[in-house]
């Protein structure tokens, strides 16, 4: 199985993921937003995968210091160049297993989808 894994390196979370994934040995490439870079097409895949909902984080700081009525007019046909322009909006990690997307880390979700137990 193929694994990219999307983020930010200096998150806690995507920090705790690449942990597992490593202590686990599953092969995998992570994927900086920063310093690597989003495409517009990607980032609407995702969202019309997993949905605004699920991917946009509103509880960052990121998304705090937008200006209210830019976050008011936050949509689904718009959200995808916001996300490119504040790649801090994507909530983290994006797991991408080839044919499935998984976002933010919990230890018994990978498990499930690497078939591992704990070490």
């Amino acid at each position: 199985m193929s694994a990219t894994l999307y983020g930010i390196k200096n998150c806690d979370t995507v920090k705790k993921a690449r942990q597992w994934l490593d202590q686990h040995h599953i092969e995998y490439r992570f994927h900086d937003f920063r310093s690597d870079g989003l495409q517009l097409q990607q980032t609407q895949t995702w969202l019309d995968e997993i949905g605004i909902d699920t991917l946009l984080n509103k509880r960052g700081t990121t998304w705090k210091q937008l200006d209210e009525n830019l976050r008011a007019q936050v949509t689904a046909d718009n959200v995808a160049a916001l996300m490119i322009e504040h790649p801090a909006l994507i909530k983290r990690p994006v797991l991408d297993i080839g044919h499935q997307r998984f976002v933010g880390f919990s230890e018994k979700t990978y498990r499930d989808i690497f078939k591992t137990h704990t070490l």
